[in-house]
């Protein structure tokens, strides 16, 4: 069984037992997490696709864990002014085990 969630504005494409790295959601380690934005939910013989979201379907999830992504490093530099400024960024992330869709 395959689905594709949409959460935190992308788009994933999950089955049971992937563990994904969405955007930063709330809750503990270990809680669970259900996702009702479906967009598609389909295997090998039957296929549903949604007008965006499907009606009635869901995907759970187990939270494993919300740590810090790697750094990201960024400049900003104006020409012929002596301005030079170097940033970095650490973005959230939750990990997320899916149990059901």
């Amino acid at each position: 069984m395959l689905a594709i969630i949409k959460t935190g504005g992308k788009q994933y494409k999950v089955a049971v037992g992937d563990k994904i790295k969405v955007e930063k959601l709330e809750g503990e380690a270990g809680s669970k997490i259900i996702f009702s934005e479906v967009l598609f939910v389909g295997d090998e013989k039957d296929v549903k696709v949604g007008t965006p979201f499907l009606t009635g379907a869901t995907v759970e999830g187990t939270i494993l864990q919300t740590a810090k992504g790697d750094k990201v490093v960024g400049m900003k530099f104006k020409a012929k002014k002596r301005y030079r400024v170097k940033f970095g960024h650490r973005q959230l992330f939750t990990e997320v085990e899916i149990v059901k869709i």
